[in-house]
């Protein structure tokens, strides 16, 4: 199997200038940008990474009394009293580790993540406020909230223990020590929306899901020395006991809850006969886009929230909106 998406298209017979929209079956192919884009894959803010080593730079442009900044506690971000992002001048920012997060519009963007919760405002988590955010604020969020989450789970070196401190403006830990730089992580996880013959959709329900009613598209992480495609191949496998000959990419958007690069996909099953592993999966059913509507319309079964790639797999498969969400 290909590993690549670009070689998946034309595996699939598709045309990569050719984009499909609207209600698709297991013979359509993907090609070129979602519209409209995924709630986390949106930014208009250029990220400018070579100013992150230019001191004298960024101590300007933290001077500017046009900088604004974005101020994070806990990998949660302060509130305006709109409920949307708060940014406020540096003066005002606090006290915490300074990160660069680029130039949006002629205005440079910070965040600061303070080591204490900022007065005054009120914390969200970016899962709580993703749908309501515009452009900017959804790009310049994913990418403060993603180094805030790697900044607390990566406190000492991991080859000698020492002290780790921030570099180029919050995008490089280095070792106080051994001078060894460690990098944000990024953990690419496959997500697969898996179709048979009929065009009917599996779908299942995780062990850890708390809404008992909750269905979602499977998904799993890439094992080191694995592909993407592979990985939907070898996941569906073991999850349910599905086998998928056919893989074709649909979308990615970044997951920074804490760390993964979320990668969507399109699978055709051969095998229908479903056997959940019990661990990962509890319950699986292959649902025809009647079932789900009417399964989804009563409560029967409820759907992930919009934010998430596996909505709007399920939802480009049915050719439309459907009701309801966790």
């Amino acid at each position: 199997m290909s590993s690549g998406p670009a070689a998946m298209w034309v595996l699939m017979g598709g045309d990569p200038a050719r984009r499909r929209v609207g209600r698709v079956s297991s013979s359509d192919s993907f090609a070129g940008p979602i519209d409209p884009p995924l709630a986390l894959s949106r930014h208009a803010h250029d990220r400018i990474g070579s100013q992150r080593v230019d001191e004298e730079w960024l101590a300007r442009a933290w001077e500017r009394a046009d900088t604004r900044v974005l101020l994070l506690h806990d990998a949660k971000v302060a509130l305006a009293g709109s409920g949307s992002p708060a940014y406020v001048a540096p003066a005002a920012a606090g006290r915490g580790e300074r990160v660069l997060l680029g130039e949006e519009s002629g205005t440079t963007y910070f965040a600061i993540l303070l080591d204490e919760p900022p007065p005054r405002h009120e914390l969200a988590t970016l899962r709580e406020i993703a749908m309501d955010l515009d452009d900017r604020d959804a790009g310049l969020l994913v990418h403060a909230v993603g180094l805030a989450h790697w900044r607390r789970t990566h406190r000492f070196c991991p080859r000698c223990g020492g002290t780790l401190r921030m570099g180029q403006a919050g995008h490089v830990l280095e070792c106080a020590s051994c001078g060894r730089s460690s990098f944000p992580r990024t953990d690419p996880a496959v997500i697969m929306l898996i179709t048979d013959d009929d065009d009917r959709a599996l779908l299942g329900r995780a062990v850890r899901y708390r809404h008992r009613r909750g269905f979602s598209t499977l998904a799993g992480f890439v094992e080191p020395g694995g592909s993407l495609e592979q990985a939907v191949v070898r996941g569906v496998a073991e999850e349910v006991g599905i086998e998928v000959d056919r893989v074709e990419y649909f979308g990615s958007q970044p997951w920074p809850l804490p760390a993964s690069l979320m990668v969507g996909f399109f699978g055709h099953a051969t095998t229908v006969d479903i056997e959940t592993d019990g661990d990962e999966i509890a319950e699986a059913r292959w649902f025809s886009r009647a079932e789900l509507q009417a399964a989804a319309a009563t409560g029967e079964v409820v759907l992930p929230g919009r934010v998430s790639i596996a909505r709007r797999l399920i939802e480009t498969w049915y050719g439309g909106e459907l009701p309801g969400s966790w």
